[in-house]
């Protein structure tokens, strides 16, 4: 939760299907990203700033066998060739059944993500796109921010403490609140 006790923000994290980049579900073809619009601008402002970025990422589709690890780090590359690098990529290859502490939204990706980064986790931000994400963000420390897509179900959107209509939104919030 943002307030004026909030520390200065030196870490956004990102969600990468719906959020940096269009979901295509269970994407294994580095050949099918596309990013969301607006994204480069946002993380090139971000790394201009200092900011360090990251991305945490569900990928269940490793744990239900329909894409390797290899291949989420093939998209991953992709995303990095299209929107730059990030400081950290955490990704869960665990489904819902397996009752892990990574998967969104355990807080586990965020945990990790700031220990790598050598961050507070309320130095960080999580930019998501589905309530997952927000409360991923929330029980780690960190500040969530959604950005509802078509998928995003109004119960995430009406339980969101911040919610921006696109990335730069998104971002501009985190910024009024420091």
């Amino acid at each position: 939760m943002v307030s004026t006790t909030t520390a200065k923000i030196r870490a956004v994290l990102f969600d990468r299907d719906g959020t940096l980049v269009v979901d295509v579900p269970y994407n294994g073809n580095p050949a099918l990203v596309r990013p969301m619009p607006g994204a480069r601008e946002v993380l090139d402002a971000l790394r201009a700033s200092g900011i360090a970025t990251g991305v945490v990422s569900n990928q269940s589709g490793i744990a239900r066998g329909l894409i390797s690890e290899e291949d989420v780090a093939s998209v991953n590359a992709r995303v990095e060739e299209l929107l730059g690098p990030f400081d950290v990529w955490e990704f869960c290859p665990h489904s819902d059944q397996d009752k892990c502490s990574c998967r969104k939204p355990a807080p586990g990706m965020v945990h990790s993500a700031c220990r790598k980064l050598g961050i507070d986790e309320s130095e960080a931000a999580l930019i998501g796109d589905i309530g997952a994400d927000v409360l991923a963000a929330e029980a780690a420390g960190a500040t969530g921010v959604l950005v509802p897509t078509p998928v995003t179900r109004a119960e995430e959107v009406a339980a969101a403490r911040l919610v921006a209509r696109d990335l730069a939104g998104a971002v501009r919030l985190l910024r009024e609140a420091q």
